[in-house]
């Protein structure tokens, strides 16, 4: 299962931004989702920034496996998890 979220609607609203993307990583740990794809759009680069940072703080990135930036479209992000069968969070490997 992959998920998506399109920030181009809410691009100018910094708290939306924030409760969209927690959202989609909560939505994704939930229901198991493989991916998320997050489309920051083209524009400047300043929203794409947001969102890596915001991907990037420590309680969220525990969260997933891993980001990878999308070769072919720079305006794109996907987000990888990893599943634990019993907490439906990443695992730890501690």
């Amino acid at each position: 299962m992959k998920l998506k979220l399109d920030l181009h609607d809410i691009f100018n609203k910094g708290t939306e931004i924030d409760k969209a993307l927690r959202g989609v990583i909560d939505e994704a740990i939930q229901k198991k989702a493989a991916m998320v794809e997050i489309i920051p759009g083209k524009g400047s680069g300043a929203l794409k920034k947001k969102v890596l940072r915001f991907l990037d703080q420590k309680e969220i990135k525990q969260l997933y496996h891993r980001v990878e930036k999308d070769g072919d479209n720079w305006g794109r992000l996907f987000v990888h998890f990893k599943h634990n069968e019993s907490t439906g969070r990443r695992g730890r490997g501690r």
